[in-house]
């Protein structure tokens, strides 16, 4: 699983940083994954490595236009490559109204299906919100001005390395055989000898997840969703000092974001959805929050635009 922050911005875009969007790169399946839709997120994806052809999936948090105000834009540009094979959009109910809204009025025709996904129910009940394959995607309400979710994908448990050299040792036909037993299944043998996989088989190998929580202020929920992942990207809208700010627009501070990371035990914790306010130059800027978190919260970063991290169990490594 490969993450590109195309975002990091909160409520404007500034000189250095976009407003939200993380795509979720799916190598083993050719797909394509998108958290939230900012203005501005299919230039993102211009000047990014990502081909924006892949686009599968997409996961809107709330219906803040700093979240959603690029979607008409890319979907638009999708249907003008005229080989997309469908999108599937999960977010608040609004959602589907704001999407066909935005593109009926702007006369602007779809040539390929828009498939739209309602996420309070999920929420509510704890109910998967999507299985694909090996990838499961769960989704909790936050604590925002208006409703908002955030989201986790997790990979399911991979079997153990085949060890083929005992297989051979033990004069096992290779073939579908083989394919059996790395599956982990029990084989009767025409001599009479009873084989089972797991003897052949390294210990199971954990999946990797992945946790998305913006926007909200400390939310019990959002420590309950990110529990063990291997990366955890949580809005810090405000610094510490701000935080009487953070609590009247219902947003986090660097020192929210890390005490999450914290109770929720996480490998990593990626701080995006900064404020302008702490661009270069002002009084605080983002490596003031950083320190603020990393008091809490060692294994921390920034997120900028573009940075790209490759995660598997237990790692989270840049590109």
């Amino acid at each position: 699983m490969q993450i590109t922050f195309l975002g990091t911005s909160s409520g404007v875009p500034s000189r250095s940083r976009n407003v939200s969007a993380v795509a979720v790169r799916l190598p083993q399946r050719s797909d394509l994954w998108l958290l939230d839709c900012g203005e501005g997120t299919q230039h993102q994806f211009m000047r990014s490595d990502l081909r924006v052809s892949q686009l599968r999936r997409i996961f809107i948090t709330h219906m803040h236009g700093d979240h959603v105000f690029g979607l008409p834009g890319l979907l638009a540009s999708l249907g003008m490559a005229g080989n997309c094979p469908g999108v599937d959009l999960y977010g608040p109910a609004p959602l589907e109204a704001f999407v066909l809204g935005s593109l009926q009025h702007s006369s602007t025709r779809i040539g390929y299906p828009l498939r739209f996904h309602k996420v309070e129910a999920a929420a509510s009940s704890g109910a998967p919100l999507l299985k694909d394959g090996d990838l499961t995607v769960r989704c909790a309400p936050l604590t925002h001005r208006i409703p908002a979710f955030g989201y986790r994908l997790q990979e399911e448990e991979r079997p153990g390395r085949f060890d083929i050299n005992q297989a051979r040792a033990l004069n096992l036909p290779p073939g579908p055989l083989f394919a059996r037993l790395k599956a982990g299944e029990t084989v009767s043998l025409a001599d009479g000898r009873v084989i089972r996989g797991a003897d052949l088989c390294g210990p199971v190998q954990a999946g990797v997840s992945m946790a998305y929580c913006t926007d909200t202020v400390f939310s019990e929920a959002a420590v309950q969703l990110a529990k063990g992942v291997d990366l955890l990207i949580h809005e810090a809208t405000f610094s510490h000092r701000d935080a009487e700010m953070a609590y009247q627009r219902q947003h986090s501070t660097s020192t929210m974001a890390a005490q999450t990371a914290a109770e929720a035990g996480v490998h990593q914790l990626a701080l995006t959805h900064l404020s302008p306010r702490y661009a270069p130059g002002n009084q605080e800027n983002a490596e003031d929050l950083l320190r603020e978190a990393r008091a809490i919260f060692q294994n921390t970063l920034l997120a900028k635009d573009f940075l790209t991290l490759e995660l598997s169990p237990g790692a989270c490594n840049s590109v």
